[in-house]
């Protein structure tokens, strides 16, 4: 749980990076990441220590006798002008070359640079960070989460976050299990797994193993939930369960810095471009037959060259769209049987060139097409107004009949404010689909409806959901002229009479 106080902090750690003069939101998120980082590596040596000294059990030290001087808990007493030459040109390079090749840690702080300049601001950071309550696993994760939206308020170069409400309905829908790997091709800042992780967490907690804490200040109880019934399960979780990919390094770190936060000590995030010939070289597990659930946003609007893409792509769905690419690289990712949600662009539902034809065709035909959520146009404003939805599917099998769903309100007004409003269909749309009967839900009139394969195949396979909706309209009756003229000469002589009286009134 993240309190009203620790809110505050954070706020005030931002607006000093931004005093300080580093206004790049990515930037500052990454900075406070390391140093961060920097932090929990030392509490981690510590405890290492102290087991040590209690049971003889050795362990892997991070720093050499010659190093102590690098830890958390030495150079946060120095002064300004010792701490920035110290931490720029001692500590992060330590960073690097105490990583070890192939590991999340490696992946995460290999390019790690201190962009801070000025050593009041560095000192007022690390006094900041070291009051975090980065020993606590919950508050941790929620820390950063806070820490992540931050990217929605303040904008980031073009790239934006999945909400997390959305993200949370995708999870929810494929309900995803403590067995299962998933991965997501183009993970930006790992939303999509830590809410995977989240939902395990609180579908697999016991009663008794649900914890309650009441904020002292906003006298909200809030529940924490353990995840006790995963026991079995979490060296699985820990590091064979969640796989990410991204082509933005910072994006990468940060991804890394959030999976570590939420419970996942060693994710399995790498820099990669999976839609190129070097994702399938470097990591073939992956490439072919490596999930049984893929969560994604992939990057739309883009268009790369072919000689970039790799041919087994192209062999399936020949364009430069990477809206499109990014379909066929999460079905050949997928295992058979496996499942994905995945957000697109309105253009891939009906887009009418070859291309769009044919990865639509691929979807209904040659594999199980479940569902298309519609989602309102707002949805990622202010960074971007382009309609999306969500399309979920099975690799393999065949496709009998589409359920539909039209999402008019997420919660959130459709604006650049994006405020909390009443409206919301995301509750209705999962309750819809976990109760879903193809033979009841015909009424295209409902939010809720199915459609036959055949019925889109016989639609050049189009998958908007104004093709097959319904829409009521309401007869509108309206006065005829007459009764109109009738009533505005009777306002007239109403007005003419009041003004009569005004002016005997005045004399």
């Amino acid at each position: 749980m993240i309190t009203g106080d620790l809110k505050r902090r954070v706020d005030a750690l931002w607006t000093e990076f931004w005093q300080g003069g580093i206004t790049n939101p990515l930037t500052v998120i990454e900075q406070i990441t390391f140093l961060m980082f920097a932090r929990l590596l030392d509490i981690n040596e510590t405890r290492d220590e102290n087991r040590l000294k209690r049971t003889g059990k050795s362990f892997q030290r991070r720093f050499s006798d010659e190093e102590q001087g690098l830890r958390w808990s030495q150079f946060r007493h120095l002064g300004a002008d010792a701490m920035l030459p110290l931490v720029r040109d001692n500590v992060f390079p330590h960073f690097r070359k105490s990583s070890t090749s192939g590991t999340a840690f490696a992946e995460f702080m290999k390019d790690a640079q201190l962009m801070i300049q000025k050593p009041s601001l560095l000192v007022k950071a690390v006094n900041m960070i070291d009051q975090l309550p980065l020993t606590e696993g919950d508050a941790k994760g929620d820390l950063y989460e806070y820490l992540l939206s931050k990217l929605t308020t303040a904008g980031i170069n073009g790239q934006f976050r999945t909400p997390r409400h959305i993200i949370r309905l995708m999870v929810d829908m494929l309900e995803p299990k403590p067995t299962d790997v998933i991965g997501d091709p183009s993970c930006g800042t790992g939303g999509f797994l830590v809410q995977t992780m989240q939902y395990l967490l609180e579908t697999y907690t016991s009663p008794e193993g649900v914890l309650e804490e009441t904020d002292p200040e906003t006298g909200k109880t809030e529940k924490t939930y353990t995840g006790d019934l995963l026991e079995a399960h979490r060296e699985h979780i820990r590091s064979d369960m969640f796989h990410g990919f991204d082509f933005d390094a910072t994006m990468l770190r940060i991804a890394a810095m959030n999976l570590m936060l939420h419970g996942v000590d060693d994710p399995d995030i790498h820099y990669q471009d999976t839609l190129s010939a070097g994702f399938t070289d470097k990591f073939p597990k992956a490439a072919a037959e490596g999930f049984n659930i893929i969560l994604a946003n992939p990057p739309f609007k883009g268009s790369l060259d072919f000689e970039d893409v790799h041919a087994s792509l192209l062999r399936q769905v020949k364009t430069k769209k990477t809206e499109l690419l990014f379909l066929v690289l999460i079905l050949r990712m997928l295992k058979n049987g496996g499942r994905s949600a995945t957000i697109v662009p309105d253009g891939v539902l009906f887009g009418s060139s070859t291309a769009h034809v044919a990865l639509r065709k691929l979807l209904l035909d040659h594999n199980q097409l479940e569902a298309v959520i519609s989602l309102p146009s707002g949805v990622f404003k202010p960074y971007a107004g382009v309609s999306t939805g969500i399309l979920v599917f099975t690799k393999g099998g065949r496709t009998d009949d589409v359920f539909f769903y039209d999402v008019e309100a997420d919660g959130f007004s459709l604006d650049d404010k994006r405020d909390p409003i009443e409206a919301n269909d995301l509750p209705g749309c999962l309750a819809a689909w976990r109760n879903r009967d193809a033979g009841r839900d015909t009424d295209r009139t409902q939010k809720a409806f199915f459609v036959s394969a055949q019925e889109i195949r016989d639609s050049n396979y189009d998958l908007s959901l104004g093709k097959y909706k319904e829409r009521v309209h309401v007869a509108q009756t309206y006065d005829t002229p007459a009764v109109i003229l009738d009533r505005m000469k009777k306002l007239n002589d109403d007005i003419a009479s009041d003004l009569a009286e005004l002016e005997e009134l005045l004399g």
